[in-house]
């Protein structure tokens, strides 16, 4: 009965075997990739290595055949990259080249052909393209600079012509007026070509516009010159000199909250030079007779730079404006506005022989004038050694 027994889980096993190695197995699901690769003269290439990469990194190879042709079989499904990695000799030394991306599907051969004479046509023309491209910049580039450095040079006479009118005789006047709105137009017009030359997107388009802003500041074209600097601060706004530009316009023509707006971000900008924005603003104000105005920028710009004596001067100056009278008895008394003396005072201390010193000198003398009686005395003390 063992004996039996034994056999027959022997024979049972045997069974299991035979039938596990008959069982038909899941086929793996693979394809294949063919091609030709022909050279620069449409012939079949020999001897190309043609590399497959999976997206997974699974790597195989084949050579092309006397036809060119390759084959690679048994890959997996996914998408592969079809690269030659090695080409035979004289071109032994040329960069591995990708000329394909294929999808491989179970039971399907995928194609991957490769014509050189066709790719070579191809960037031969995309590089003539770039020739000409880049040739056309060229000529634009250097039109922009022909016309910038005209502009530049006209710029100047227009200034010139800008200090002549300023010292013309009334006799004088007409003709020197006349000359400085036909070197403003011929600046302009430059400016204007630099800006056709140099197109929407190019990056020195802020500097033109900058230019064409002083072209038409210096003629006192006021709402011109005001787009102009604008222009240049939507082109490029972190310049604070553009934002202080466009403050000196504004502030001539009497936009004193948009003036004010604009010198203010001059400052923020460029805080170590924020004295000379708030400076800017008060001559602004105080060449165009708004005195009272210009005493808030002015007296700012005190507060950063104590040292500088055209601002103590124009706020003294500035100040003056704001006196006012009191009746003491049966008199009319003058009352200056507090720090107007001292205003003065301290730009005589600070340029006691030069051009703003002797003014305020003048300044004192006026209001010693006015109001005999007010000390207006120098600190003259020496210092102690």
């Amino acid at each position: 009965m063992k004996l039996f027994h034994k056999s027959a889980v022997l024979a049972a096993i045997l069974v299991a075997a035979l039938a596990s190695m008959l069982a038909p197995r899941a086929a793996a699901q693979t394809g294949s990739l063919s091609g030709q690769v022909l050279d620069v003269n449409a012939k079949p290439w020999v001897g190309l290595t043609i590399q497959v990469v999976s997206d997974q990194g699974a790597k195989q190879e084949a050579k092309t055949d006397p036809d060119g042709k390759y084959v690679i079989r048994n890959l997996r499904t996914g998408i592969y990259t079809v690269t030659i990695t090695a080409f035979p000799p004289p071109n032994d030394k040329q960069q591995p080249y990708e000329f394909a991306k294929v999808q491989i599907r179970s039971g399907e051969e995928a194609k991957a052909d490769a014509n050189f004479k066709d790719i070579m046509a191809k960037q031969g023309a995309a590089a003539q393209e770039q020739v000409k491209k880049q040739e056309e910049a060229k000529v634009k580039f250097e039109g922009l600079k022909a016309h910038f450095n005209a502009g530049n040079a006209l710029l100047e006479q227009e200034k010139a012509a800008k200090a002549d009118l300023a010292k013309a005789t009334p006799d004088q006047r007409d003709a020197a007026k006349q000359k400085l709105t036909d070197l403003s137009d011929q600046t302009v017009k430059e400016y204007q070509a630099a800006q056709q030359s140099a197109g929407e997107k190019d990056p020195n388009l802020h500097l033109i516009w900058a230019k064409l802003g002083e072209a038409y500041d210096t003629a006192g074209r006021n709402d011109e010159a005001a787009n102009a600097y604008q222009q240049a601060i939507t082109a490029k706004p972190d310049q604070p000199g553009y934002y202080n530009n466009l403050g000196n316009v504004l502030a001539r023509a009497g936009k004193i909250d948009d003036a004010k707006a604009a010198y203010t971000k001059s400052a923020e900008l460029d805080p170590p030079n924020a004295a000379t924005a708030w400076r800017n603003f008060g001559i602004s104000l105080y060449n165009a007779n708004r005195l009272g105005d210009a005493v808030e920028p002015l007296q700012k710009s005190a507060e950063l730079d104590p040292k500088n004596a055209q601002t103590w001067y124009l706020l003294g100056a500035s100040l003056v404006s704001k006196m006012t009278t009191k009746k003491v008895g049966d008199k009319e008394e003058i009352q200056f506005a507090p720090g107007t003396v001292e205003a003065y005072q301290k730009a005589v201390e600070l340029d006691p022989n030069g051009p703003f010193g002797e003014q305020a000198k003048q300044g004192l003398a006026m209001l010693q004038q006015l109001a005999p009686g007010i000390e207006t005395k120098i600190n003259t003390k020496k210092k102690k050694s």
